[in-house]
């Protein structure tokens, strides 16, 4: 695969740092888990199922 393509985001500094650790922990790159969340909403949203990516977890509290 080809990647000549980037993707600026911007989120808070607690976030990004969690992200990483979690990767890290799973043994897995952070651009593999987002690129695994795009296919993946991609694939929902063909199938017109994309709002189940954006439900809450329960006791979880939205960071808006």
């Amino acid at each position: 695969m080809d990647k000549s393509a980037a993707l600026r985001v911007r989120l808070s500094p607690e976030l990004h740092k969690e992200f990483l650790e979690v990767c890290k922990h799973e043994d897995v790159s952070a651009s593999h888990v987002l690129r695994q969340f795009m296919r993946s909403y991609i694939d929902r949203c063909r199938r017109g199922q994309q709002s189940e990516l954006f439900e809450e977890p329960a006791g979880v509290k939205a960071e808006r």
